[in-house]
């Protein structure tokens, strides 16, 4: 590699993320890979992909979204890859002696815009963490019998709200909505006083857009599996806890969910995968799958820089992202890529409170105070930032997913 950076870089050339960017002098919004402190512009180096399943579609770079080239085979994925760890390699000078080239197509990260890598038709989050699915059935149901009959036979997902998704650094306000406590005969009206991060991941979906009755089998899910970034599913809990009955959550969750803005690929994250965790009883045969897809990802949470959670909990998410392709699509409904997915809040056992992802788990339902730097809180307090970071270890290199960062601001009810 030509381009110098420290052995805990998050992008170092075994990483490669995809995002899309612009610059201050340049409003144009355009695909990059991150490299050590730079940014690549895909659209100035389009000529490069010549292999099979990209000579035809080299203008897939300069779309301003990453949905054109999510939507070729993961061949295609593979191929482009290849070619980028070979042209940023140290041993190929198409890059590294052209400083006319080097001077278009790269940028410092630290003086780029980033935006929403993909434009993001439908999003489902998943409900897939066994720990935090038995921390709120203890807290709210039964503590000797806390998860529902149907979690350990199907991934628990619902349909959530797409144009609410914005990237890391985009600012979140303190939702309104109806709000009634235990004590009070009638809701009333107001700003959320319960607004709670959970800190999830997610992956969006490639490969061509199937149709309505078209299952994805088990078999081809990873084909279809593009990349995945951390994602802040933003929760109002008071607003939630009396809208949620019959049909689940709606303007407790609708407000805002962040994501980090560089999708790492699977082919990325793929010498951190680790076997699969036990199910039982076992799934239904269009869930089962023997090959390992459980990664060892470590993750962190921060508020106004104190680190609240440490863990590597996505290491014991109960099902795995293909089993839940699998279960979405069983029933025939199509998919497109951009589609969003996330994993539900991951968190850890409650003898180990370091690893819960949410003040309602840390605070236990609003029962222990919370100690932030020199402050203490329950949930989040108005101009709290809250950050999300996730990396894989390697022996000499680190595959980092960069910052889900969000300010949460006061209420305001702009018109």
């Amino acid at each position: 590699m030509f381009l110098e950076y420290p052995v805990d870089c998050e992008f170092p050339i075994e990483n490669l993320p995809y995002g899309v960017f612009s610059t201050p002098q340049d409003k144009r919004r355009r695909i990059g890979v991150a490299i050590g402190d730079y940014v690549l512009d895909l659209s100035i180096i389009k000529h490069l992909f010549n292999s099979k399943n990209l000579i035809n579609h080299q203008n897939v770079f300069e779309e301003e979204t990453l949905n054109a080239f999510m939507s070729l085979p993961c061949v295609a994925w593979k191929e482009a890859r290849a070619i980028l760890q070979r042209i940023l390699g140290r041993n190929d000078g198409t890059i590294r002696d052209n400083a006319e080239l080097r001077a278009k197509a790269l940028f410092l990260q630290k003086d780029v815009i980033m935006h929403l890598p993909a434009t993001v038709g439908d999003y489902t989050d998943f409900y897939s963490s066994f720990y935090h699915a038995s921390n709120v059935g203890m807290m709210f149901r039964n503590k000797d019998d806390p998860l529902l009959p149907n979690w350990k036979w199907l991934p628990v997902g619902y349909h959530g709200r797409a144009s609410s998704i914005v990237v890391s650094e985009t600012p979140i306000y303190r939702p309104y909505g109806q709000i009634k406590t235990d004590q009070a005969d009638r809701p009333e009206f107001g700003p959320s006083k319960l607004v709670d991060f959970e800190l999830e991941m997610a992956f969006f979906i490639g490969g061509p857009a199937t149709n309505v009755g078209e299952i994805v089998p088990i078999e081809k899910t990873a084909d279809r599996i593009f990349g995945m970034v951390l994602m802040n599913d933003w929760s109002a809990r008071d607003i939630q806890k009396w809208e949620y009955v019959p049909l689940g959550p709606f303007l407790g969750k609708s407000f805002g969910t962040t994501i980090s803005p560089w999708i790492i690929t699977m082919d990325a994250l793929a010498p951190f995968v680790i076997a699969n965790p036990v199910q039982e009883p076992a799934p239904m045969s269009y869930l089962q799958h023997n090959d390992p897809y459980t990664f060892n990802i470590h993750l962190e949470v921060s508020i106004k820089h104190f680190i609240l959670i440490i863990h590597k909990c996505f290491s014991n998410m109960y099902w795995t992202m293909k089993q839940q392709l699998a279960h979405h699509t069983i029933n025939g409904c199509n998919i497109r890529p951009g589609d969003l997915m996330g994993s539900g809040t991951v968190s850890g056992p409650v003898l180990s409170e370091n690893s819960f992802g949410s003040m309602l788990e840390l605070s236990w339902n609003g029962t222990k105070k919370i100690t932030v730097g020199n402050q203490q809180r329950i949930f989040l307090h108005d101009n709290d930032v809250v950050n999300l970071k996730g990396w894989c270890q390697g022996d000499g290199f680190r595959i980092g997913f960069g910052d889900c960062r969000g300010k949460l601001h006061p209420a305001s009810m702009k018109k």
